[in-house]
């Protein structure tokens, strides 16, 4: 299982970047980083600021609600 500690720097920004973009499900990271969705997460959490991971946690949960292959 691959941890934050291992990702270099640059991968940790593409990670984010994939998570950001509202085009990019959580399979799609897996897939490339072999990171699991609360993986993503837990990196979002310790990467981002308070605000911005309530943010983007809250519009990954409402449009997860309208498209099932959404993050």
């Amino acid at each position: 299982m691959v941890q934050h500690d291992d990702l270099h720097p640059s991968d940790v920004s593409a990670i984010v970047e994939m998570a950001l973009s509202d085009h990019v499900p959580f399979e799609t990271i897996k897939i490339e980083y072999g990171l699991s969705a609360p993986q993503v997460q837990a990196l979002m959490r310790r990467t981002l600021k308070a605000s911005s991971y309530r943010n983007w946690r809250k519009r990954v949960q409402d449009f997860g609600s309208r498209r099932a292959q959404y993050k």
